[in-house]
This record gives C-alpha cells, sequence and structure tokens, in this order.
C-alpha cells in the first residue's frame, strides 16, 4: 500500500513553506525516519522523515516550489526493492536529477541547505567545491565565492598583437565583470522585514558603557578546569553576562517588558534570547526562565543551540517568545555598535570585543581587559534613566561577580 509524505503542519506563525533540497530520488530505498527533503520556514530548516522503510516511488513538489501544511510531497512503496530505471529518472525533478548525475563517482562535501539551492540554481558539481565550515560543509557563501571565481577565471584578455605607444584610453570597465544574483532565503527575508519593522515602529535609542572584565577573567582562570570536569561544558563570558542581564531587569522591569498596543506587558520572567550566527542568518533561540539557571545550565544550553542552529535543527518553539536579547559581535572583532531591538521586546544588549586599555584604578594608570556594551532600547517605554541605570548595574555585577551569588 502506497504511503503518502506530506508537508507537516506548520505553526500558527508559519504560513509556508520552501522544498529547498531532496535527499533521494525515485527509486531510491530509504529507512523509517530518514530524511527524505528539507523544508525552509521564514525561521528553521524542517526535515520531513519517510514514514516508513522502502522505496521513493514517485515526487510530487519539485525543488524551489512553496508548500503549506498538509500537502503532498512524494510516495513510498513500503517494503519494495530499490530500482533505478527510466521510469525512475523520468519521475524525478530536473534538480534531483541532474544532482544524482553529479554526485555519482566522487563523493561531493556536506553541504548547507542554502548552498545546495544556490549551487543546484547554477548547475555547479558539489565535488568542485571546497568548504570553509566544521568538518569541510560548504555555505552559501562558500558556493558565491566560487562563482566568483569561475567568472574571474574567464575573464583574462587576450595580449596584445603589438606594443604600440597611444594616447592613454579613457577607464574602461574591466572585461569579464560579473555579479551573481542569489534568491534571499526565507529566514534572511524575515530577518530583514523584523529589522526594518523594528526601525519604524519603535522609538530605538542606544546608551554605552564599559565594563572591567578583570575579575570575570580571574574567576574563569581559577575554576575553568574543575567546572569543565565537573559539568562537561567550558565556563564562557555568556553565563557572567546572562546572570548579570537578569540581575538588572529584576532591578528595571521596564526593560523586560514589551508594548502590546496601548497597555504596557510586565512580563515576571525571564526569557533571554541568545543571538546565535548561522550560514542561513541571525538567529536568536530562547533559555526559559534564565533566572532558575545555574551558569553550567546556561553553558550547555548555548553551546547546544549554538551547535543545533549550525546544523538547522533548532525547532520554531525554541525561536518563538523571549522578553529579553543578548547579542555578542565581539566574537567577530566588534569594538562597538548599536544592535536592533528584537521586537515586540523592548531592549537588546550588545556585548563586544575585549581589549586590553589603559585605565585610571586608585588613581593609577593599569591595562585591563576592558569591553564596551551597548543597551538599545525603545524610548517610548524606557527613560534614558533606567536604561543608563540598567547598563550601570550590569556592569556592577560583572565588575564583582559576587554580587551575582549573593543576589545584591
Amino acid at each position: 500500500m502506497t504511503i503518502e509524505v506530506r508537508v507537516p503542519k506548520l505553526p500558527e506563525s508559519v504560513a509556508d513553506a520552501t522544498v529547498v533540497a531532496w535527499h533521494k530520488r525515485p527509486g531510491d530505498a530509504v529507512a523509517r525516519d530518514e530524511n527524505l527533503v528539507d523544508l525552509e520556514t521564514d525561521k528553521v530548516v524542517l526535515e520531513v522523515p519517510a514514514p516508513a522503510a522502502g522505496v521513493l516511488t514517485e515526487i510530487k513538489i519539485e525543488q524551489g516550489a512553496t508548500v503549506t501544511s498538509g500537502q503532498l510531497l512524494a510516495l513510498v512503496e513500503p517494503g519494495a526493492a530499490a530500482t533505478v530505471g527510466a521510469a525512475a529518472a523520468k519521475t524525478a525533478g530536473p534538480a534531483v536529477a541532474a544532482g544524482a548525475a553529479a554526485g555519482a563517482g566522487v563523493a561531493a562535501p556536506k553541504l548547507s541547505p542554502a548552498a545546495k539551492r544556490v549551487a543546484e540554481e547554477n548547475r555547479i558539481d558539489p565535488a568542485a567545491l571546497s568548504g570553509s565550515g566544521r568538518d569541510g560543509r560548504v555555505s552559501k557563501a562558500d558556493v558565491v565565492s566560487h562563482l566568483a571565481a569561475k567568472g574571474a577565471d574567464g575573464a583574462a584578455a587576450p595580449a596584445s598583437a603589438a606594443a604600440v605607444v597611444t594616447p592613454a584610453p579613457a577607464p574602461v570597465p574591466r572585461a569579464g565583470r560579473s555579479a551573481q544574483r542569489v534568491p534571499m532565503t526565507r529566514l534572511r527575508a524575515r530577518i530583514a522585514e523584523r529589522m526594518v519593522q523594528a526601525q519604524s515602529t519603535q522609538a530605538l535609542l542606544t546608551s554605552f558603557n564599559e565594563v572591567d572584565l578583570q575579575a570575570v577573567n580571574e574567576l574563569r582562570a581559577r575554576y575553568k578546569g574543575d567546572f569543565e570536569k565537573q559539568h562537561g561544558v567550558k565556563l564562557g563570558f555568556m553565563s557572567f553576562f546572562t546572570r548579570a542581564c537578569v540581575a538588572a531587569l529584576k532591578k528595571f522591569p521596564a526593560v523586560n517588558a514589551s508594548i502590546d498596543g496601548n497597555d504596557i506587558l510586565y512580563h515576571d520572567y525571564f526569557d533571554i534570547g541568545v543571538a546565535v550566527s548561522t550560514d542561513r542568518g541571525l538567529i536568536v533561540p530562547v533559555l526559559r526562565d534564565a533566572d532558575a539557571l545555574s551558569f553550567a545550565d546556561i553553558e550547555k544550553a548555548v553551546s547546544a543551540y549554538a551547535t543545533r542552529a549550525r546544523a538547522g535543527s533548532i525547532t520554531i518553539e525554541e525561536l518563538t517568545g523571549g522578553t529579553f536579547t543578548i547579542t555578542n559581535g565581539g566574537v567577530f572583532g566588534s569594538l562597538l555598535s548599536t544592535p536592533i531591538v528584537n521586537a515586540p521586546q523592548s531592549a537588546i544588549l550588545g556585548m563586544h570585543k575585549i581589549q586590553d586599555r589603559p585605565v585610571v584604578v586608585g588613581g593609577q594608570i593599569v591595562v585591563r581587559p576592558m569591553m564596551y556594551v551597548a543597551l538599545t532600547y525603545d524610548h517610548r517605554l524606557i527613560d534614558g534613566r533606567e536604561a543608563v541605570q540598567f547598563l550601570v548595574a550590569v556592569k556592577q555585577s560583572l565588575e564583582d561577580p559576587a554580587r551575582l551569588v549573593l543576589g545584591v
């Protein structure tokens, strides 16, 4: 009895999805729960598993098409033996057939969903690509760089047959210049929409301060070995900043609130979003009830989120909600920035690069590991006084970490 493979039920906040990549072609054997196809929403990439072991007999929706909940994707014949023939090739979508032909022989590197789409649209053999990601994973940027390099290779102009002294010609564009038009991913489009929405609907303002991280560095150096041995995770900076933000949010509840029409929603819980950069764009998984999490709990959650986000396995529920966000541009070398609020939240804290700088301590000039911190906030709800005092509270907790233990 043929089994239908359908689009899983999408959350209410997600209207549709895009078929990013088929991992099987008609005639291929499939195992139960093996991933057949990736569907990209404006938040996450969903994997659609095989409902039973057997053979994929037909693909109903080709790559690049938009689908909705419950739509028929493919047919699987349970218990059948795999066959490779003309009938199977005929029913395969053009992109699937081309990918199967290109993949014969040498094992192709692992491509991210966005990279697969760009490679197939430009008919690039995956085996010709080299990845810059972990374990050689190929990102969309790697594919675009390959296309640019390919265009440059064909741009060489033949040498002149004779050297003739002539007046210098007017500047002309170099031969072979090209531009690549790549469709915006649904996630990137959603990010653009949310950022423009925040800028146009909120009265955003940014305040700055700087933090001396000497005490945090000493604490990490003293206990990092024991911490990792006991908890199985490294003691990073994010746990310190998360705990410091939660302590400050308790003192200034407006920073943890949001505007809903003509009302203000004051949250008595602290769901902290942690921005994670991926090949597909920036996503913000949420640490639920962060005030109840230990340093080890926070470090484990952040590490797991980062790994799963880059693998595309974060769920929509893990990205939903959040009352406050922390973003760390310092990992990329940013010294100072003005982050944009993740609406409908009212504030976001930006961490930056730790840099040794001369500062005055006790009347003496000393070198300390300093970090600029920025708080962008919705001035409709949060006054400048509250924003500045919030940053000061964060600064005090980080410069004297004992406050985080004693709750003062």
